[in-house]
């Protein structure tokens, strides 16, 4: 893989999903047993993070990061009834119409949401990092 990921550009959204899903993948190789990271507080606090998300443990921390490798490796997954529901329920409606949204720069547009998703990536990617580090600090591994 590393010469595969050679060739590809520094801020390619191929090479940006390896790289979490690598990071997953060690995370879940490492973490042989998940249940010791129950009521295990995140003590990283990342930029922009909510704070129920901080008060998350990191057993919390550590499926979430391996729902969301599912999801990137096989694309999105409906969800169920219920949590459409709830979904529906707490997401605003959008202030733009579907015209206006059609007229906006669709460039810009793109540039924006994709700049999002490395950032995204690039979090979620140092976060599984931390969680196998913080793993390996509690069973005594040394580095």
């Amino acid at each position: 893989m590393q010469l595969a990921d050679n060739r590809l550009n520094k801020n390619s959204m191929v090479l940006a999903l390896r790289k979490y899903s690598a990071a997953v993948n060690h995370m879940e190789h490492t973490v042989l047993l998940p249940n010791l990271l129950r009521d295990v507080p995140s003590d990283d606090i990342w930029d922009g993070e909510v704070e129920e998300e901080a008060s998350q443990d990191l057993y919390q921390n550590y499926l979430t990061l391996k729902a969301i490798k599912v999801t990137v490796e096989s694309g999105l997954i409906p969800l169920d009834d219920r949590q459409s529901a709830k979904t529906r329920a707490a997401t605003p409606s959008l202030s733009l119409t579907s015209g206006s949204l059609v007229e906006a720069d669709q460039e810009a547009l793109f540039h924006f949401h994709l700049s999002g998703l490395f950032s995204v990536l690039g979090h979620l990617t140092k976060k599984s990092q931390s969680l196998t580090e913080k793993y390996k600090e509690i069973i005594g591994v040394a580095y």
